[in-house]
């Protein structure tokens, strides 16, 4: 008896019906395709067709993921790989669905890659109860509790004049090398927070370790700090920040109180933008493409306060301003976003003043829900003091103040000096208690130099 071939439909009338004895077997299907190309920092996989996503992990047979799909068409898929790695043209590469962790409770005190595999030589982490996406959006816009707790952070000058709530998003705005991830390690050092989770994203190699051992210290326990140092390629850099995110939702959902560093924030933004310019987009503003400003949001919008019943991410982001542009694209964005931001200024430093926080420029969007009225009238009274003081600089410089002249301009130059002298604070210095009762003391304890400038 003569055979004939199945035609075309009913040939994959045959394949269907096979995965579906497959699936009904409790067998996995997996989708599968070849590379086909290779290149600097990139490789295309042909062959699995609509059967891929952007954000999709791709790995060998057996083995972990080695990249993530960043731009897909009807023919091929274009990967990124997570690691130098060689791989040879024709191997077969199969695709494991959109990246995912499963942290726990054993997290606490580890320090893991943008992977949530552990680099701190501890022992392996246990899977947690269930995967948590990296890219899940953030809860429903009227679903969330209302920010309203205060919170001491211990630093007197970021309790008196820009004070932080549960739940709120603040950025620290600053140039490289005025003192950023010392303030954080400050901040980090309130004990009012459940967790801290700290995503370290594009940092310099050594500063892991003085991070976790010397800035966070004996916090470390209930700390977990997720880290891509600036040598891990752009899809680490940029993954590192979206672990940091979901670990701290998973503790968020849980009712507890988190606090969120991400160290930095630019660093995720140029790590998109390389991922974004690999994938074929194009540059619109100083070189970055339009889907790192729609990134930005995706990810700072998922802190802040959970749904009732849920507990809080407290979220504070380092900015890396590029020449000490306040205005850049990358700033600009995230200032928008944001519940607040604190600025650091080179010129505080090079007084010799820490933290170097520009009292004038930083400001708390959420500070009316903290401060009472008569603390409110204070910080008003001491910015304009401040102001008076900073602006009357050249003058005193040149030798054309007098004193007697101008009652208000006196004022400001007796206290001024007194109140930042009062605001200095170390990493190692005593934590503040009361920010309003201590610089109340030194104002009426400290006798002022008139001449002071």
């Amino acid at each position: 008896m003569d055979w004939t071939p199945p035609d075309l439909d009913s040939g994959l009338d045959l394949l269907l019906r096979a995965v579906r004895l497959h699936r009904a077997r409790g067998a996995s299907v997996r989708f599968g395709g070849r590379i086909v190309e290779t290149g600097a920092g990139y490789l295309r996989v042909a062959g699995l067709g609509r059967n891929v996503a952007l954000g999709d992990q791709l790995a060998e047979a057996g083995c972990a993921p080695f990249g993530e799909v960043v731009h897909a068409d009807e023919t091929s898929a274009l990967v990124k790989p997570y690691f130098d790695a060689a791989m040879r043209l024709g191997a077969t590469i199969f695709c494991q669905g959109p990246g995912s962790l499963e942290p726990g409770e054993q997290w606490r005190g580890r320090i893991v890659n943008a992977l949530g595999m552990p680099i701190d030589g501890g022992p392996p982490l246990p899977a947690g109860p269930s995967p948590a996406c990296l890219h899940r959006p953030p809860p429903a816009a009227l679903r969330r509790q209302r920010v309203s707790t205060p919170v001491r952070t211990g630093v007197r000058a970021i309790d008196l004049f820009t004070p932080v709530c549960f739940g709120q998003r603040i950025g620290v705005f600053a140039g490289s090398g005025v003192g950023k991830s010392t303030l954080l390690g400050m901040i980090a050092g309130a004990d009012q927070f459940d967790e801290i989770v700290i995503g370290l994203v594009g940092e310099r190699g050594r500063e892991l370790r003085e991070f976790a051992e010397d800035i966070l210290g004996q916090r470390r326990a209930k700390s977990v700090i997720v880290a891509s140092t600036s040598d891990e390629s752009a899809v680490m850099r940029r993954r590192a920040a979206l672990a940091a995110m979901t670990v701290a939702e998973w503790f968020r959902d849980r009712g507890r109180r988190v606090l969120l560093i991400l160290d930095s924030i630019t660093r995720f933004a140029q790590a998109s933008r390389e991922v974004a310019i690999a994938a074929g987009e194009p540059a619109v503003a100083r070189g970055f493409p339009p889907s790192v400003f729609a990134d930005l949001p995706k990810l700072l919008e998922r802190a802040g306060p959970g749904a009732e019943g849920a507990g809080s991410i407290t979220g504070l982001f380092s900015v890396l301003v590029d020449g000490d542009d306040h205005n850049d694209p990358v700033a600009d964005s995230i200032r928008g976003t944001l519940d607040g931001h604190i600025v650091l200024d080179r010129a505080i430093v090079e007084q010799g003043r820490f933290p170097a926080i520009n009292l004038l420029s930083s400001i708390s969007r959420l500070a009316d829900r903290v401060w009472t009225a008569s603390q409110n009238d204070l910080v008003v009274k001491l910015r304009s003091m401040i102001a008076r003081f900073e602006d009357s600089r050249d003058l005193r410089a040149i030798g054309g103040y007098q004193p007697g002249a101008d009652e208000e301009l006196d004022i400001a130059v007796r206290l001024t000096p007194v109140l930042y002298a009062a605001l200095a604070q170390g990493a190692h210095d005593a934590r503040s208690a009361d920010a309003f009762l201590e610089i109340s003391n030194a104002l009426r304890e400290h006798p002022a130099n008139p001449g002071a400038n």
